[in-house]
């Protein structure tokens, strides 16, 4: 079974608007190679300097049942996804999924979620307050340097 992340905001942008911001932040960062282009991530979908696969994908309109619209009171516009590639150690895919989701939230306004397929939420921010998961394995010491926004600490869930 694959292992994927979500990266879901409530922006005004359109999705080919967050994948550009994606590319030149993924090109700054080394995580994408500087062949990469938005159409991509919009179409094709692309893989990083390890393989993890990614797209950018505008969301269509979701039930009011939804898991992000009931548990966390928002509806994702536009979705940021991640596929950790097998064979490739995937503590290292995904400090190289917070080197682009972490800047990308500085030039993406609006609500957002990273999660882990319904099960775990890394990051949430709403109304502009931004918490991390208080899961000292998820945000190692490492990690937390990445975050050059102000943060705290709160774990949050998704109703089972």
């Amino acid at each position: 079974m694959a292992i994927e992340y979500d990266l879901e905001f409530a922006t005004k942008l359109s999705s080919a608007e967050v994948a550009t911001r994606l590319v030149e932040i993924g090109k700054d960062t080394g995580v994408l190679d500087a062949s990469v282009t938005p159409e991509q991530l919009t179409g094709l979908r692309v893989n990083s300097r390890l393989d993890t696969w990614m797209g950018v994908i505008q969301k269509r309109e979701l039930h009011s049942w939804h898991p992000i619209v009931t548990d966390l009171g928002f509806t994702p516009t536009v979705s940021v996804g991640f596929r950790m590639a097998k064979g490739v150690e995937v503590s290292d895919q995904q400090d190289d999924m917070l080197r682009l989701v972490l800047p990308l939230l500085e030039q993406v306004d609006g609500d957002a979620v990273l999660h882990y397929q319904f099960e775990q939420i890394w990051l949430l921010r709403k109304n502009g307050d931004l918490t991390l998961s208080e899961d000292d394995d998820l945000w190692r010491p490492h990690r937390l340097p990445l975050v050059t926004q102000p943060y705290r600490r709160e774990t949050h869930r998704f109703e089972d």
